[in-house]
């Protein structure tokens, strides 16, 4: 079998797409002949101008309004893709996070943050697998290809540090549900998550300001093994793996796309 990398008349949908990550996988997905559902929550005018910059690579977009942390939203977004007629890839990228990054803080947190986390890092990616799933099924039907779903977690849910207490543990979570859902869904649908480190984002920088964003970059890039600090494209790359047919016989498995940051944490337990 030639490997191939090429997504024509195929179908995806990329939660929180709007910018990021998100949109840097969308677009790759749209470069690889694939069609697109963009989803957004609130950044309206940036999900139409990832819109336009797909449209102008010759692919066709949908952009859709929605909360993953709803049922009603999720199938809505599921519904969309009826306007291809198929579904063949889901990537679960929308989430959130509390910035408490002194986990000695535990006054910092509370339990709303904690269910605040959960129910957009964890229940919606799996509502939205629910939503779709009778459609990613149909699409292996017809093509005998199994169906692609892809998680976007963390390195925090390996190694329990990131921005919260909250946060690490949601994205644990989120990786042990990537095993159990990879397990039920097989051999129709196949399931992975990333897990990013520092990815250098617009959005990070406007919250950080420029002079500490800066120097938290070179930081990243002088400590970590590769000395890199990796920025949306660079992990874009990464998910594509999961999402072509490079990896058609890789099912349960959580990627630590960090640089090689994780080395300095050991052991790590099984992810």
């Amino acid at each position: 079998m030639a490997l191939t990398t090429d997504l024509s008349g195929r179908v995806a949908i990329v939660t929180g797409s709007a910018t990021g990550l998100g949109a840097s996988i969308a677009k790759r997905l749209a470069e690889a002949g694939a069609s697109v559902v963009i989803n957004y929550s609130r950044s309206s005018t940036e999900a139409e101008q990832t819109a336009d910059e797909i449209r102008a690579l010759g692919a066709q977009v949908h952009c859709v309004q929605a909360n993953v942390a709803e049922d009603a939203d999720c199938k809505k977004l599921a519904q969309t893709a009826n306007a291809y007629g198929r579904l063949d890839i889901l990537v679960n990228n929308a989430g959130i996070t509390k910035q408490v990054p002194d986990h000695s803080n535990l006054a910092g947190l509370d339990k709303d943050d904690f269910l605040r986390l959960y129910e957009v890092n964890v229940v919606g990616p799996f509502m939205m697998v629910r939503a779709c799933e009778d459609l990613l099924r149909a699409a292996h039907s017809q093509t005998g290809i199994a169906s692609a779903v892809l998680n976007t977690s963390s390195i925090a849910g390996v190694t329990g540090i990131g921005s919260s207490v909250a946060y690490a543990a949601s994205k644990g979570a989120f990786n042990t549900m990537t095993l159990s859902l990879a397990r039920a869904l097989a051999p129709a649908i196949r399931v992975n998550a990333i897990c990013p480190g520092f990815i250098g984002t617009r959005w990070f920088k406007d919250y950080m300001g420029e002079e500490k964003y800066n120097r938290m970059e070179a930081s990243v890039r002088e400590s970590t093994p590769l000395n890199v600090a990796s920025g949306p494209d660079d992990i874009a790359d990464s998910a594509m793996f999961f999402l072509t047919d490079a990896s058609r016989h890789v099912t349960g498995e959580t990627l630590l796309t960090d640089g090689g940051t994780h080395l300095g944490y050991a052991p790590l337990k099984a992810r």
